[in-house]
């Protein structure tokens, strides 16, 4: 008799359930986004052929606010652009509200526009657990909280969210956003800026402009063939702890994880996870040394993993997996053209970031 009672159970729920149109119908506070979604009928369609999906549906309010900011201004009659936006709020899995935890996963989305997006796999947003309140981190650093969890339809579940997603932009344009003039004009001065906006699955780690006045008078004074050992000392892939890393300078350095603090050698990852168009920059508070490495000789260590903490797969239904973003050190030869650019400005660089 129980087994019954659970099969009528369940035939119940799917006699219940909707199709994603119905579902966004019901709900008057998501009637922006049903006339949005509405306009691109082909989208509507493969999402509602979709299946083990999440839908991150920003509330009306969510886009008042949203289309008076720069971003939304700036795609907002973009049909391509908002269009690449809406996939970037469709989740490659069925994610639900118990599935967030304190630790960081990085889930993959269906955009994978190469106008919008050069990640294999599909562009992530980061979400985590903050107190009971689950939090959506997406492009220059823009988090959204999950106000309405776990609402059902054919295709997966709904989470409401109080902002629009911002997906991730260029390097360039994330150094703009984050006031790194020095690091933009070094970057055009060289012509690379191109080349650090398109390469595929990109990695940076940027030590802080603090770090680098830790350098002291000497720093005008390093060789391009010391500068580029620096550069080069800078480019690497995995966050496991105890993990030896060769970089693309050719020596090694040490992942360590000390009381939930990511350390590589010496330096701190301050700023995790600064999702990118192209991939991730972290931030890290002193410059790697290549004389001065921690790192000692070993097996290399391979692998995709560029954020720091879990990703979730698609298909999946929740559960942290290993499979992120595929890391990139920028080419010898690229580190060299940077280094032509900073040698000249070297004394006056005062932005924050300094990329690879």
């Amino acid at each position: 008799m129980h087994f019954t009672l659970l099969s009528l159970a369940a035939l119940a729920s799917a006699a219940t359930a909707q199709t994603l149109v119905d579902t966004l119908k019901s709900d008057t506070d998501l009637s922006t986004l049903l006339s949005l979604a509405g306009k691109y009928p082909d989208l509507v369609k493969t999402l509602e052929s979709a299946s083990d999906v999440t839908v991150l549906a920003p509330t009306n309010e969510a886009f008042t606010e949203w289309s008076s900011t720069t971003f939304g201004k700036a795609i907002g009659n973009s049909d391509a652009a908002v269009q690449a936006l809406l996939s970037y709020h469709v989740l490659g899995a069925k994610v639900p509200a118990s599935a967030f935890k304190t630790t960081p996963a990085f889930v993959p989305t269906l955009l994978n526009t190469p106008a919008y997006t050069n990640v294999t796999g599909g562009q992530v947003v980061e979400g985590k657990l903050n107190g009971t309140t689950i939090e959506i981190t997406s492009g220059l650093l823009e988090v959204s909280k999950v106000v309405k969890g776990d609402i059902p339809w054919n295709g997966g579940l709904i989470h409401k969210i109080d902002k629009v997603l911002t997906f991730p932009q260029l390097v360039s344009t994330t150094a703009k956003f984050a006031g790194l003039l020095d690091v933009t004009a070094a970057l055009v001065a060289a012509g690379l800026v191109s080349e650090v906006d398109e390469t595929k699955d990109l990695t940076v780690f940027a030590p802080t402009n603090a770090a680098f006045q830790k350098l002291g008078p000497a720093a005008a004074n390093l060789t391009v063939d010391q500068l580029t050992d620096i550069l080069g000392y800078h480019g690497f892939t995995d966050f496991q702890d105890g993990a030896v890393i060769e970089t693309l300078q050719g020596q090694s350095v040490k992942v360590s994880i000390k009381n939930g603090n990511v350390f590589v050698n010496n330096a701190e990852v301050v700023v995790p996870d600064v999702l990118v168009a192209n991939g991730v920059v972290h931030v890290i508070d002193s410059v790697l040394s290549p004389s001065n490495s921690t790192g000692s000789a070993g097996p290399k260590t391979t692998g995709t993993v560029a954020p720091s903490a879990s990703t979730t797969g698609s298909g999946s239904s929740g559960a942290p997996t290993s499979s992120p973003i595929t890391p990139f050190s920028p080419s010898a030869a690229s580190s060299t053209k940077i280094l032509d650019a900073f040698t000249s400005i070297m004394a006056a660089l005062t932005a924050s970031f300094f990329l690879f």
